[in-house]
């Protein structure tokens, strides 16, 4: 049975083998993370422990792409900040990167400003456009339209990128989008050269892709997955950059660029309005934020469900001596706590603009004791046996950036279109991929979707609504050392998230965190899948007498991006995941 949700507190016992003498005297875990409904755009700062008033002197880019990286540190080396160094790095991802991000799709910016002291989230979530309603992709049956929710233009929301870069540069910026768009216009209409990992990626989506003709011209080779080396321009992407670049907002969510989405969407099937692009905000939130004493953990409020459930994890694992665990033993517990913070994933959490989320409660020392109560040390737990609902859908291919500059401002972001290749539709004249998060929704509540799960309520269909997400841009961060972390890799980012966290937590390296083997249980369907060789023959033999059914996940999987600054030693490294073909770079040179 799943405990109930109470509000009540006692202190926690969470003492990570790095913070034992720190957090031996841990107070109750101050929850900042409100569950109040947020205007858009909304202000929410959160004030940061007094261990920031240092700087580290020195910059630091990890990010999925070596142009990515390097557009970024070009924007520092010109006088811009971290934030502006990030929207440069987004953006040229989402033109080396079209099968993960782009402004045709959206993301979550968990920001920290040195200067206010203050940590920020912004909502750059997709928006279900206004004619979308609950029962919007069911047949006259009843029956879920999987096409019409994943491919073409009736799959994609209304797209938030854009509408982030704009934002973040005017508040938070020191350059103009101009300077820190000049890197992605010329990517666009330079070209780049194709990869393995772009043709491995577009093996998933090849059928899609080559259903419409504005993407097969752009992103294959005579209807066919480009050779590694081949030149992929976008020059209509280059212009509608270069919009953006020239009026900001206005540049993509009204005038010539909107006219030319509008046309292509409705001519396609969609049904957007001027009004669903013209009326689109990012909403700034306050982000979940709790301390242990003097350690904070900071990451994505709802619509992710990313920063909820990781707290979840660790205030269950205070209950345990999970440090000290036999490799067995800690994966079984912590595979039990994977599993009921995504139980509770699958029940409460949605867009908090149209559902009641309970934040406090589901951070509350009470549920995180009765859940801990509800693990057995030696025995897996059925899924079914917690009382929840199924489970929700989300797409696997996304992207990370993690950005620090020498004043000590941060951003973890992560951004998305969903699958590979979002929709698959590029919209004509713009060059501008669009996103298939409208997949993210449930779209009956109770019904399968691509992966065999299903959603509830709070995450129905709604216009103006923001989908459920997993994506957890995250900051950790103490008197010693500040970790920023996030991977791709849909709904197995919170596990990946967590199992970084807890590298970081026993004082591994940045690159232990990015390069961990990875395994993940997402409470339904029950089964613990892992990277192959991941566990041992005889670790996979002692897991499965406890009751947990293994699976494969037949590669390896995320793209990590992570920082580390060491505060005391005033040294700062940073990792890119191995999987992938990103780059880290940290510069001790750097000037404003």
């Amino acid at each position: 049975m799943r405990p109930m949700l109470h509000t009540a507190s006692r202190p926690l016992t969470l003492i990570p083998l790095l913070f034992a003498l720190l957090l031996s005297a841990c107070s109750t875990p101050q929850n900042t993370a409100g569950a109040e409904r947020s205007s858009a755009p909304t202000s929410a700062p959160t004030s940061a422990a007094s261990s920031h008033n240092s700087a580290p002197g020195q910059a630091a880019i990890a990010s999925a792409h070596p142009l990515a990286t390097a557009a970024g540190m070009a924007v520092l080396e010109q006088g811009g900040n971290a934030f502006d160094a990030a929207i440069a790095v987004a953006a040229s991802l989402g033109v080396v990167e079209p099968y993960s991000a782009g402004i045709g799709g959206g993301g979550f910016w968990l920001l920290y400003d040195a200067k206010a002291a203050q940590y920020r989230f912004i909502d750059a979530r997709e928006t279900a456009p206004a004619a979308a309603h609950r029962d919007y992709y069911l047949n006259a049956d009843g029956s879920v339209n999987r096409d019409k929710a994943v491919n073409g233009a009736t799959a994609a929301a209304i797209p938030g990128q854009a509408a982030a870069f704009a934002y973040i540069s005017e508040r938070y910026g020191e350059l103009s989008l101009k300077k820190t768009l000049r890197a992605a216009i010329q990517q666009a209409r330079d070209g780049f050269a194709v990869d393995e990992h772009y043709r491995m990626l577009m093996g998933y989506r090849l059928q899609a892709v080559r259903r419409y003709e504005e993407s097969a011209r752009l992103f294959l080779d005579n209807n066919d997955i480009p050779a590694a080396g081949f030149e992929l321009q976008q020059p209509e992407l280059a212009q509608t950059l270069e919009a953006l670049a020239n009026n900001g907002f206005d540049g993509f969510y009204k005038g010539a660029v909107a006219q030319r989405l509008l046309s292509a969407v409705n001519s396609n099937g969609g049904e957007w309005t001027a009004a669903d692009l013209a009326n689109y905000r990012v909403v700034e939130r306050e982000p979940v934020h709790v301390r242990y004493g003097a350690l904070e953990v900071i990451s994505a409020p709802p619509p992710s469900s990313g920063g909820i459930a990781i707290v979840q994890m660790l205030n269950m694992l205070s209950h345990f001596s999970w440090q000290t665990m036999t490799p067995v033993d800690q994966t079984h517990l912590l595979t039990e706590v994977m599993r009921r913070a995504y139980r509770d994933r699958a029940e409460f959490l949605g867009d908090p603009d149209f559902v009641d989320v309970p934040v406090s409660g589901l951070l509350s020392e009470a549920r995180a004791q009765a859940w801990a109560e509800s693990i057995d040390p030696v025995q897996a737990t059925p899924s079914l046996d917690l009382a929840g609902p199924k489970n929700l859908n989300e797409g696997f291919h996304t992207t990370h950036l993690s950005v620090l500059d020498k004043d000590g401002n941060m951003v973890s972001a992560t951004l998305s279109i969903n699958l590979p290749f979002g929709s698959a539709f590029t919209a004509a004249g713009t060059g501008i991929l669009l996103n298939n998060e409208m997949d993210d929704f449930s779209a009956k509540p109770s019904a399968p979707n691509a992966y065999g799960l299903t959603g509830n309520e709070a995450n129905a269909i709604a216009a103006g609504k923001r989908p459920l997400s997993s994506m957890t841009p995250t900051i950790i961060n103490s008197p010693q050392q500040t970790a920023i972390i996030g991977t791709p890799g849909g709904s197995r980012i919170i596990s990946m998230v967590l199992l970084g966290t807890l590298e970081h937590l026993q004082g591994k390296a940045v690159s232990d965190w990015v390069s961990r083997p990875r395994f993940h249980h997402q409470y339904l369907p029950d089964v613990l899948q892992h990277e192959p060789g991941a566990f041992s023959a005889q670790q996979e033999v002692a897991l499965t007498r406890m009751g947990h059914r293994l699976q494969t996940a037949g590669r390896q999987y995320g793209n990590m991006q992570a920082i580390l600054w060491d505060k005391r030693k005033q040294q700062v490294t940073a990792a890119s995941d191995p999987r992938g073909i990103g780059s880290a770079v940290v510069n001790p040179e750097h000037k404003p």
